[in-house]
């Protein structure tokens, strides 16, 4: 059951929101689990097991090793969680490898990626290791600790929300008004994200892919579509899992912050799931040691973390390039390059866009695909720069990518607020207009085929 689908927006979150705001205080928590395993259940029957089998070991464990304080205790612990996730998602990556390296046979096995596999397997693991820290009390019963794992806002594709962040707020939040009003509110504005915008993008990439003629435009519009497709795609569905959370009173951090107007790239990971990159940062890069013990571990330890970033969004050789691609950027840009991208601020946000859009282009597209589109964008297959069909493309999706690139920057919020600062009209038109929103977004899903989340595959 994906947000954008009428099963999900008019029967299921109906539902469970009456269900929920009319049961006691003291029961609301299992009122959001067994909407979770349903909704879970729903898209992935086979698969409810695990997702439960994962919760109770991480329970059981994580009370053990806050009595115990052993660190093989909790190595044993990462090493099922990992295992787990490694079985799934990249057995028959490492099979087809090794069949390919020492032409072996070996039969490819017939597994099945369990949705969201990756995302709570990273939340059990904070929330064992932040136990052994003493970061964190473990959850009074297995009841909260597998609600806390199983919420279905976030379950199936983030953010990745630590223990930590809403431990007071699984036994003691509030039911308020305001909440509902602003989480829906996000809920909604999320969800015309992407229908309206990321959907028509990709659109846009389907039509631009079957040019018969393509071109170096064609290409760079393709590549500069992945960009937005990709984040609107995936922080819409942040927007929609943080509204939700906030509807139950649990209030999640951020997941993106703008971060197409990043100046370099490591500001763009510093406002890029931002979920991910600092649970790297916590939970790997300052356990290698970070940059504290000179230049080549840290070197080791970047290339170590962005090489396990990429292998996370996937057991394919573009996601690991992709990582790689970010790893060896972000070493440059702190030992050679940061002292001239802080002087030079426009050539830094030119360098950034381009470096970001080829970053997708990796990203989106397989190893035999790769190489040939790089070498169109920059002009080495000996293409026309532009045709009829190319311009014909770009007339007709020229005002949605119009209004990606503006609702990309934080201009037009800025906006918004000293407006609605200035003129009480806008606060009471605003329920209308949300109404007004989710109604298009409703025609515009019943009349699209094309409605993927891409972050689903991860």
């Amino acid at each position: 059951m994906v947000f954008s689908s009428i099963p999900f927006l008019y029967y299921f979150l109906p539902i469970t929101l009456l269900l929920y705001f009319i049961t006691p205080k003291k029961h609301k928590n299992k009122v959001l689990l067994l909407s979770s395993l349903f909704f879970y259940f729903y898209g992935e029957k086979k698969y409810i097991i695990l997702l439960l089998s994962s919760a109770i070991f991480n329970y059981i464990m994580g009370n053990i090793i806050s009595k115990n304080k052993k660190k093989s205790l909790l190595i044993f612990t990462i090493l099922i969680d990992f295992g787990m996730l490694f079985y799934f998602k990249y057995t028959n990556f490492f099979i087809e490898n090794i069949n390919t390296l020492l032409k072996t046979n070996i039969s490819i096995m017939q597994i099945i990626l369990p949705i969201g596999i990756s995302f709570f397997t990273f939340q059990a693991s904070s929330y064992v290791i932040d136990v052994y820290k003493g970061d964190i009390k473990p959850a009074k019963n297995v009841l909260e600790f597998t609600t806390y794992l199983a919420l279905f806002p976030q379950l199936i594709a983030g953010p990745i929300v630590r223990y930590e962040d809403i431990q007071k707020e699984m036994t003691n939040r509030k039911t308020e008004w305001k909440n509902l009003e602003k989480g829906l509110t996000r809920f909604i504005i999320g969800l015309a994200k992407k229908v309206i915008i990321a959907n028509l993008i990709g659109e846009f990439i389907i039509a631009l892919s079957g040019i018969e003629t393509p071109t170096i435009l064609s290409t760079w519009l393709q590549a500069i579509s992945y960009t937005l497709q990709i984040y609107f795609d995936f922080s819409a569905y942040s927007d929609m899992a943080i509204g939700l959370g906030l509807v139950f009173g649990f209030h999640f951090k951020e997941n993106f912050n703008y971060p197409l107007i990043a100046k370099n790239i490591t500001d763009f990971w510093r406002r890029w799931h931002i979920s991910l990159s600092t649970w790297f940062k916590d939970y790997l890069y300052i356990p290698l040691g970070g940059s504290r013990n000179g230049t080549k571990k840290t070197i080791r330890n970047l290339l170590i973390v962005w090489l396990t970033t990429g292998l996370w969004h996937g057991a394919s050789w573009n996601f690991i390039m992709w990582g790689l691609y970010f790893g060896i950027l972000l070493i440059l840009e702190k030992f050679i390059l940061k002292d001239f991208l802080n002087k030079h601020k426009i050539i830094s946000y030119i360098y950034t866009f381009i470096i970001v859009i080829i970053s997708f282009v990796i990203f989106s597209l397989n190893e035999t695909e790769l190489i040939p589109f790089l070498k169109s964008m920059f002009g080495l297959n000996n293409l026309n720069i532009s045709n009829f069909e190319t311009i014909f493309y770009l007339k007709n999706y020229f005002i949605i990518l119009l209004i990606a690139f503006i609702g990309s920057t934080p201009y037009v919020k800025k906006i918004y607020l000293k407006g609605k600062e200035k003129w009480k009209i806008i606060s009471l038109v605003e329920p209308i207009f949300i109404v007004a929103l989710l109604l298009i977004t409703t025609a515009f899903i019943i009349d699209e085929s094309y409605n993927p989340f891409l972050y689903f595959r991860f």
